[in-house]
């Protein structure tokens, strides 16, 4: 444990730092239904009131959960029949459509009056997406936070499974981030900083007493940016609670997007808040790079961001190479310095020396810059 900051070579931006007690995934004395605020050292994240016991039945989630639950007539009616021209996105799991709802009652309204959400429809035909629709319900039906997506209802009904979120409407970071032409302006740095911090006090809040919650699927695509250019981590359908008791990790299938995942959790399936910590780093980096994770498109030797990136951010004098050219002026260097140490220190390839998400904030907040 000793040699973690001589590995990293950047401890200097963060004398807080202490590895051994920084995993928040073994600690003998936590609970897992702790109802105290989420606070990290002086600072509160704060957010919902205390979290009752995670349920297990899907009845107990369902009546648990926090959150309306809609008639698959409702949302129809929402969404004009989910028409081709409501549509958000679609993924594995299904499709998204903008809806509009009345603010007070939350029922259907004309397109264009009350407030737009965010439906998300499940393909019919997957076991896996149920497990997931329920994740969905069970986390952000009960919890609630700045930095995490609204989860405003649910519908089961038959073979129907929807989710109706808050509507983001400048959509994921990965689509401002990677996004290329000529009429496309780059995210600038003070924007890129901004919903690193963000995104950071969204996992932070998670891997926290109230929540301890493992999100397991931290990449740019997951993280939805408001008018405000606010980020909030979306999709928990792949989300874990944190081991509890003198256990270390949660057992669990190897699942989550390639190029984001922790080599020890692809190794052993073992999960802790610290997987979490290195999917980060990952997304810190795209950030830094305006580069994808994993890219067959750059040159051999560069495909994999991190492998390609690990030995400039390992020396302050050749973190340049790393840093996204589109960007010119608009960062101090010594900062951007500082951001790919903390990048290093949550790439680690010792779980154990990645620091806890509560001192990543910490490190950024010292570094955003002052009022005038």
């Amino acid at each position: 444990m000793g040699n973690c900051a001589g590995v990293e070579g950047n401890a200097e931006i963060n004398p807080s730092f202490s590895a051994p007690n920084s995993s928040g995934t073994g600690s003998k004395n936590s609970s897992k239904h702790a109802t105290d605020s989420s606070t990290f050292g002086t600072k509160t994240y704060g957010s919902s009131s205390s979290v009752p016991p995670t349920p297990r039945t899907e009845t107990e989630i369902l009546e648990s959960s926090n959150v309306r639950k809609f008639t698959f007539s409702e949302l129809k009616g929402s969404t004009r029949n989910f028409r081709p021209d409501s549509l958000l996105g679609e993924g594995g799991f299904g499709s998204v459509f903008k809806g509009w709802m009345d603010e007070r009652t939350l029922s259907p309204v004309k397109p264009g009056t009350g407030m737009i959400v965010a439906v998300k429809k499940l393909k019919l035909d997957s076991f896996q997406g149920h497990r997931e629709w329920l994740a969905e319900v069970n986390y952000l039906g009960q919890l609630s936070h700045p930095n995490l997506v609204k989860l405003i209802g649910y519908c089961l009904e038959d073979e129907q499974r929807l989710l109706v979120y808050e509507y983001m409407p400048r959509g994921s970071l990965e689509h401002h981030l990677f996004r290329r032409g000529s009429h496309f302006q780059p995210l600038p740095w003070n924007l890129r900083m901004k919903v690193a911090l963000e995104a950071a006090r969204g996992l932070a809040f998670l891997h926290g007493d109230q929540a301890k919650v493992i999100y397991r699927d931290f990449k740019t695509s997951n993280i939805l940016l408001d008018s405000e250019y606010n980020a909030k981590l979306a999709d928990f359908g792949l989300a874990k609670d944190g081991p509890t008791g003198d256990k270390s990790h949660v057992s669990t299938r190897v699942m989550g997007t390639q190029g984001y995942a922790a080599p020890e959790y692809l190794a052993t399936g073992h999960l802790t808040a610290k997987s979490d910590v290195y999917s980060y780093g990952v997304v810190l980096l795209e950030l830094l790079s305006g580069q994808r994770a994993l890219d067959k498109n750059r040159p051999p030797g560069q495909h994999n961001l991190v492998e390609w990136a690990r030995p400039y951010i390992n020396n302050k004098r050749r973190v340049i190479h790393v840093l996204d050219s589109r960007l010119g002026s608009q960062y101090s260097l010594p900062v951007a310095q500082k951001v790919a140490a903390l990048a290093l220190q949550c790439l680690s390839m010792d779980a154990r020396c990645r620091p806890g998400m509560d001192q990543v904030v910490t490190v950024l907040e010292g570094l955003r810059p002052r009022a005038q």
